[in-house]
């Protein structure tokens, strides 16, 4: 099988063939129809986080993937269409197959092209983690969500609308129509606006910028308002770390939630992909088409 790969830390992304995968036993091969690029990948092909994730060389890049059950296994038929993340240590989804432990895969959310799918397994389910269980946002409050014109981001809008929040965001250029169109109540753009001379009494901020924009925010909160952040830990804040949870993934699946996809390149292009990622200027989630 085909397999985006790296043979060392730091080096380009590379296509390989590879023996396809076996199923030991609860296991299924899942035939993988698309997967999602996320900026952990970046961090773990540079090796800066072989502390958090011991990987081993060479290593299959991607954890987020959609696809269709290929061998069958406790629950699952052939042919199903599937979503799931799997465990970074591991890797693997940017290959044509995976193989996986059956009780780790989700039913694809009917509502979405099962490509597109591909989008929501790590930035959903952060943007759910931060807001529902860290949190515990509901109806009246009021949240910052930070760059929500991202992959968690414009998840996190639409989550905190569904939970009956007034949302403001910040975004830029183009991000301000995006924020806007994904159910926001007020769109700051940031390069003309400073937020945190604009707003006060914020119950949640969502930071999924850090730096400055973190310690910023704790000026806009109200007394007793929470900051939760994803890129790192910081005084004060509640940090997000997510780790893959089959059963928070079907929740999120189960919502009506848009996956903002800003572009899908081939499986061949990946090295490509990675390095428009790594420049921080995505608009939603960037998707590598397998099959």
């Amino acid at each position: 099988m085909k397999a985006l790969h790296i043979t060392a830390f730091g080096a380009e992304a590379a296509l390989a063939e590879l023996p396809a995968p076996i199923p030991g036993p609860g296991q299924v091969v899942v035939d993988v129809v698309a997967a999602a690029a996320n900026p952990l990948d970046l961090k773990i092909a540079s090796g800066v986080m072989s502390g958090f994730f011991p990987v081993a060389l060479p290593y299959v890049l991607g954890t987020d993937f959609s696809g269709r059950i290929a061998s069958p296994g406790p629950g699952w038929q052939v042919g199903d269409p599937v979503i799931g993340r799997l465990d970074p240590v591991d890797g693997g989804a940017f290959a044509e197959q995976i193989v996986l432990d059956a009780a780790q895969l989700v039913p694809a959310p009917a509502h979405l092209g099962l490509e597109t799918a591909a989008g929501l397994p790590t930035a959903a389910a952060t943007a759910w983690q931060a807001l529902v269980e860290v949190a515990d946002v509901h109806s009246g409050q009021t949240v910052l969500v930070h760059a929500a014109a991202g992959g968690v981001g414009s998840f996190a809008v639409q989550i905190a609308k569904l939970l009956g929040a007034r949302v403001v965001a910040t975004a830029s250029g183009s991000g301000v129509a995006i924020a806007e169109k994904l159910g926001a109540d007020e769109v700051l753009d940031y390069r003309k606006t400073d937020f945190a001379s604009r707003l006060r009494g914020v119950d949640v901020v969502l930071d999924t910028v850090g730096g400055e924009v973190g310690t910023r925010s704790r000026q806009v909160l109200k007394p007793g308002g929470l900051l939760v952040t994803t890129p790192a830990p910081a005084d004060g804040a509640a940090f997000v770390f997510h780790a893959s949870d089959a059963a928070r993934l079907a929740k999120v699946a189960d919502l009506d939630l848009e996956v903002l996809v800003d572009r899908t390149c081939p499986l061949a292009d990946g090295a490509r992909a990675l390095s428009f990622l790594a420049e921080g200027r995505a608009r939603g989630k960037i998707l590598l088409r397998v099959a």
